[in-house]
């Protein structure tokens, strides 16, 4: 939480698109933004919620897709693997010092619920950090979400070094 995961994914979209390079971008999280019943499981919605939403994707051509998530064990990663039939993934985590996430998310959080998601980052931070499942990390620290959103891009091997073009 607070590392950059939204923003980048928003930004990167938007390189994507002025490259005119044909994708879509999902933040997980909002596809199982729900009260459910406590025997349902939040998890299983938003993956259910992708399922359908990649299909709809993929009936208009989109075969590259961006996902934003913290994924926190390997079963989760899997599971969304094989939700998006990928065959060929790509997993980028973005990092920040504990303040830095904790100042985004109290500035973002404003409601009820601000002072357990603050909590939140702490124990996220070290959940993903003994997962180990990024294929490599980029710092969103100090940085414009472009610069961050790019670096991603290239490293995933999306799009080139080269500026954009005109």
């Amino acid at each position: 939480m607070g590392a950059g995961k939204t923003t980048v994914l928003a930004e990167a979209s938007d390189l994507l698109a002025l490259r005119h390079i044909t994708h879509a971008a999902v933040d997980l999280d909002a596809l199982g933004l729900a009260y459910l019943p406590s025997a349902a499981s939040d998890d299983g919605v938003i993956y259910l919620n992708l399922q359908s939403v990649c299909k709809n994707y993929a009936s208009r051509g989109v075969k590259r897709l961006l996902l934003a998530r913290a994924m926190e064990d390997r079963a989760d990663l899997e599971l969304c693997r094989r939700v998006v039939s990928a065959t060929n993934t790509v997993v980028c985590r973005l990092t920040a010092s504990i303040e830095t996430m904790q100042q985004r998310v109290k500035m973002r959080e404003l409601g009820t619920s601000q002072r357990e998601y603050v909590a939140r980052v702490t124990k996220l931070n070290v959940i993903l950090d003994r997962a180990r499942l990024e294929d490599f990390t980029i710092s969103s620290e100090n940085r414009s979400p472009t610069d961050a959103a790019h670096e991603m891009l290239v490293k995933a091997g999306w799009i080139q070094t080269d500026p954009l073009p005109e």
